[in-house]
């Protein structure tokens, strides 16, 4: 339903169209220039309506017409949009704002958006800065008004209250002004370097803009500690960068082809390597490192040294934290190889200062320290935890130190005897500091096994005392008792274990238990590297001097499991057994081939005959040699140039594969990359697992206070054992308390068991003073009963009595209603059957209506259908009659057409006649000159009123009708052309009209048009005629004689009238009146019969 203000009344008080919209429908406000907007939306924030204001600039930035308007007239829009939004702290509606103002100016006018970028995130920078202000000095007020003061007693350093409220919340005060006051701003710049890098990814005209962004955020997160938002900060940028890489090919897309972009994404990567190191996530340093030898890859340019530089030396902090000493030591391998190429170039000049990272001696000197230190520290032994020997060969381990090997830029996996190697060739002795070059001499080179421990003491103090070098304590402890161990395997069977523990000695920060010796030696045992058997009842330890044992466990340090080469670097003071029995084949077999060449003189003739007899060979077979050499040098040079054609042909297909591989190694990358993105997502939400599992189980040992399980490793529990272990406990808890519940079940049997027995003696004196009190009773409630009986009957008779009164009134009250109630019945009834009548007499009514209606409308379909008949039967009959009198027309017009060939041959006949004579006349002029003769005038024929008779004029030539009575009248001679052009046409013929053809062409010569039965007998211009003349009713005709004469036409002459023509005269008789001619109508046509012109 419309409105009443919808369609309103006009001044002619017709509807006029609708003056506004309806109601529901709210019209679109009207754009405005972007001046007057801003000029309103100062008026607004004048009258304290920010959000209106806010809301006004949003929806003229966002508008379609908006996107016409000059960016110079739009910026100061943007500008206050912006301030007002960082101050009502609407990052939506401002970052919905940024898109659309990117979109409009990205392609004319770069700058602006720069501005108005960073103008927002200044604003929300100083936002925060104020916060943090505001918060100092909330906590400054706090401190004050909880100062010395306001406590009562200077002794007690809490008050209750502090302490509830520290129990209740878990957080100081200036935690929680924090969260209160700074958090919202914190988190809202967060938004807002968000918002800003998603508008300016994959843009190259905004690329320096995104790498200044990211570098503010990442200063962000280290300012404020905000680690869980620079993960989410390094995840943007990656996406960001696959997303570059994917879609490549659009308008301003980056190209990280260009050695600048990935320059600039190099300089971002290592700064937010830097960032995750000071924050100490390993796992987001890790993967900056792999982005990072990503883009090295791609760059077409070597990366600076002073940048190579730091990712080494953050690989060696990330592999130290992991505790991967063989491939920490080969980082600082390449660090130190880095630093000595920087001072060779800087040295040469080759290079800028600014491009090298400082390489003075004593960067060198603690370069070659740490390379040497970290060698030493790779553990002999592996400490990781494993299933043996087997571990070297999971092929998860081969890729992750294939990977690991590709990001330190080397071509094969490092080993601890390479990395040495590589350090004595390079002289990193001499350089480094004395205390690392005696470790190297007492660990590597010299063999002491009783002093090594005590030799080594003083150095590890040193070591200690180094803020830095202290890392590698605890790993060079497992390599000096792996070297202890091995010595002492070299020289001893059995020793004691206590003998063992003296030998261990260690400074007293860092001193072993002998525990921790026991440990190592069930390490090495279970890996491979040691053979030691270990006696605790005797304390003794006794080295496998098994003839049969193994290779591995024979040959110390060259297992699988320990970071040794395969030849080891422990020397030797002798064979063991195991060797001896393994290598004494090699050396019988050695020792009788020395024996047999200085006794047998025969065996050294054989030698010597089998000698010549090698050579005679070659000197025999050199010719033949030399020309299968010459042939099969042809073929070779022949299947040289096959196999030119055939590689000219393979380079021919592999181009053009090439262009083919490109697109799907594009693709194969994106996959990869995306893979890589599946993986590493896989592994946080497996680590994620394992903390949420780690959470559980300590939240489940707190909340079922299981005091016994506190010595136990936490991360070998989980949910079942916890579960097992507690329903243990509450097993033996269930224990107790049955336990408890029996004593006390037992003492409480004695207990009723003795109050029954002296409750036995009592029982027939209480019996005897029970039965009396019941008898008592039941006679009182007996006698109260009859009592109540009696009074009960009393009273139901003196309510019979006068209910009995009341009877003659109900009866004659019940007859009365009967009464009225079947006259009230009876009424209703005929009043019913009265209804009942009228509804039957209407529907009798109704249906003898319907009938004669029904009647009525067959009789009006069958008058109907009669006057059909009737009027097709009249049509049919009118039809017959037409017929008839076509046919009557036809036969007339049959007769006239024979009076008209009877009257041609009339004058054919006289036209033969006339010809004769005149042939007779020439003749007789040719043969003598006679007086001449005076023709006779021809017979006068009758002229017609149709037409003028045709005149002899000079250049008409004969009809073929003529032409043909002549050739008749002389005998088939043809007529001379001036004869015959003097001879006159007959005035019948001049009179008789042509007959035409439909067309506009009249021939010149050429017999007539004959009108026979049957034929067509009228052309268009006297159907034409017809029409024109046609008279209006369709009464009868009169009669015509024949076809009305034709209209004289340019150069034609009069028509002929063919009254006389002797055509169709065959059977009309000669006195006969003749018919009425037709009067010319002025208009070309034919001649309509007059059977047709009513039945058009």
């Amino acid at each position: 339903m419309v409105s009443r203000d919808f369609w309103a009344p006009n001044l002619s008080g017709v509807l006029a169209p609708p003056l506004t919209n309806p109601p529901s429908v709210r019209p679109p406000p009207p754009h405005q220039k972007p001046e007057n907007v801003l000029k309103r939306a100062h008026e607004l924030i004048g009258v304290n309506q920010v959000p209106a204001a806010l809301t006004l600039l949003h929806e003229h930035i966002t508008s379609k017409r908006s996107r016409n308007v000059p960016i110079a007239s739009l910026e100061p829009v943007m500008l206050l949009l912006v301030e007002l939004s960082v101050e009502q702290k609407k990052g939506k509606l401002a970052k919905d704002a940024l898109y659309q103002y990117k979109n409009i100016a990205q392609n004319t006018n770069v700058g602006t958006i720069e501005l108005v970028l960073k103008k927002f995130i200044e604003l929300a920078a100083e936002k925060v800065t104020a916060a943090q202000q505001k918060a100092d000095e909330v906590q400054s007020t706090i401190e004050a008004t909880t100062g010395s003061a306001s406590v009562d007693d200077l002794e007690a350093s809490e008050t209750p209250e502090s302490i509830l409220l520290a129990t209740v919340s878990g957080e100081q005060s200036r935690d929680r002004t924090d969260r209160a006051i700074v958090t919202p701003w914190l988190k809202f710049l967060w938004e807002a370097y968000r918002t800003v890098l998603d508008i300016l990814r994959n843009n190259a005209r905004l690329e320096i803009l995104y790498q200044s962004t990211a570098m503010q955020a990442f200063d962000f997160c280290l300012k404020y500690t905000r680690k869980t938002e620079f993960r989410r900060l390094c995840e943007l940028l990656r996406n960001h960068v696959q997303t570059a890489a994917k879609f490549s090919a659009q308008m301003h897309a980056i190209n990280l082809n260009d050695p600048d972009t990935l320059q600039r994404h190099l300089e971002t990567r290592f700064q937010q390597l830097n960032v995750a190191v000071e924050l100490e996530l390993w796992q987001e340093a890790f993967r900056s490192v792999e982005d990072i030898h990503t883009l090295l890859n791609l760059s077409k340019r070597p990366a600076k040294n002073i940048m190579m530089a730091n990712y080494y030396e953050k690989l060696t902090r990330i592999f130290l934290v992991g505790e991967n000493y063989l491939f920490h030591a080969a980082a600082w391998s390449r660090y130190y190889n880095l630093l000595r190429q920087s001072a060779a170039f800087m040295a040469t000049g080759q290079s800028k200062k600014a491009d090298n990272p400082p390489a003075s001696e004593a960067d060198l000197q603690r370069a070659a320290t740490f390379v040497i230190l970290s060698a030493l520290s790779i553990p002999v032994i592996s400490t990781s935890r494993s299933r043996g020997a087997m571990v070297d060969f999971d092929e998860a381990r081969k890729n992750k130190n294939s990977k690991l090997t590709h990001l330190l830029g080397m071509s094969q996996a490092p080993t601890r005897a390479g990395l040495f190697r590589d350090a004595l060739s390079k002289s990193l002795l001499r350089r480094a500091i004395p205390q690392i070059r005696d470790l190297y001499n007492i660990l590597e080179v010299d063999f002491h096994p009783l002093s090594i421990c005590q030799k080594i003491s003083p150095i590890l103090a040193q070591i200690g005392a180094d803020e830095e070098m202290q890392k590698y304590i605890l790993p060079l402890q497992q390599v000096i008792l792996t070297r202890l161990f091995q010595q002492l395997s070299q020289v001893y069977e059995t020793v004691d274990l206590e003998f063992v523990e003296s030998l261990a000695q260690f400074p007293e920060p860092f001193q072993v238990t002998r525990g921790t010796i026991e440990k190592f030696i069930m390490n090495g045992n279970k890996k491979g590297d040691l053979a030691v058997r270990m006696n605790h009842a005797t304390g003794a330890l006794s080295f496998d001097a098994d003839v049969f044992s193994s290779a591995k466990a024979a040959h110390a340090g060259s297992a699988a499991g320990s970071a040794e080469s395969e030849t080891g670097s422990v020397q030797r003071l002798q064979s063991t057994p195991s060797q001896i029995v393994r290598s004494q084949l090699t050396r019988l077999a050695d020792v009788l081939y020395t024996t047999c060449r200085y006794i047998d003189p025969t065996f050294n003739e054989t030698r010597i005959k089998a000698r010549d007899a090698v050579l005679a060979r070659a000197r025999a077979g050199a010719e033949k040699e030399h020309l299968e050499v010459l042939a099969r040098k042809e073929i070779i040079q022949k299947r040289k140039e096959k196999t030119a054609e055939a590689q000219a042909l393979r380079e021919k297909e592999n181009a053009r594969k090439k262009m083919l591989q490109e697109a799907a190694l594009q693709q194969a990358e994106a996959n990869r990359l995306a893979e890589e993105q599946k993986i590493r997502e896989l592994k946080r939400m497996q680590n994620e697992r394992e903390q949420i599992k780690r959470k559980e189980v300590e939240s489940m040992l707190k909340d079922m206070k299981l005091d016994d399980l506190e010595g136990e490793d936490l991360e070998n529990l989980d949910s079942n054992k916890i579960r097992m272990i507690k329903l243990q406990q509450l097993e033996r808890e269930k224990n107790t308390i049955a336990e408890k519940l029996r004593v006390t079940g037992k003492r409480l049997d004695h207990l009723e068991r003795a109050f029954r027995q002296e409750e036995a003696k009592k029982l027939p004196e209480d019996y005897a003073k029970q039965r009396e009190r019941d008898l008592a009773a039941y006679e009182l409630v007996k006698e109260q009963t009859l009592k109540d009986a009696e009074q009960k009957h009393k009273d139901d008779l003196e309510l019979k009595h006068r209910l009995t009164r009341l009877m003659p009134f109900y009866e004659s009250f019940r007859s009365s209603l009967h009464e009225r109630r079947r006259d009230e019945f009876e009424k209703r009834r005929r009043d019913a059957t009265r209804e009942l009548e009228k509804q039957v007499e209407a529907r009798r009514k109704e249906y003898r209506e319907r009938k004669i209606r029904e009647k009525r409308e067959l009789e009006e379909k069958e008058r109907a259908l009669r006057e059909a008949e009737e009027r097709a039967e009249r049509e049919k009959e009118e039809e017959r009659k037409r017929i008839e009198a076509r046919r009557e027309e036809m036969a007339r017009l049959k007769e006239e057409k024979e009076k008209e060939r009877e009257k041609l041959k009339e004058i054919a006949a006289r036209q033969a006649a006339r010809e004769e004579e005149a042939m007779a006349r020439r003749k007789a002029e040719k043969a003598a000159i006679v007086p001449p003769i005076r023709r006779e005038a021809p017979a006068p024929v009758e002229p017609t009123t149709a037409a003028p008779p045709r005149l002899a004029l000079a250049g008409n030539k004969p009809s073929w009708r003529e032409r043909e009575a002549a050739k008749a009248a002389s005998g088939g001679a043809t007529p001379e052309p001036a004869a015959a052009a003097a001879v006159p046409p007959p005035a019948a013929r001049a009179a008789a009209p042509m007959e035409r053809t439909d067309s506009n062409e009249r021939p010149a010569a050429g017999p007539p048009r004959l009108n026979l039965v049957g034929g067509k007998t009228s052309s268009w211009r006297d159907r034409e005629a017809s029409k024109s003349s046609a008279p209006v009713d369709r009464g009868p005709l009169p009669e015509r004689n024949g076809p009305p004469p034709r209209i004289a036409s340019s150069g034609r002459g009069v028509p002929m009238d063919r009254a006389d023509s002797g055509r169709g005269d065959k059977d009309v008789k000669e006195g006969a009146p003749p018919a009425e001619p037709l009067k010319p109508s002025g208009a070309p046509g034919k001649y309509v019969p007059k059977f047709r012109r009513g039945a058009d």
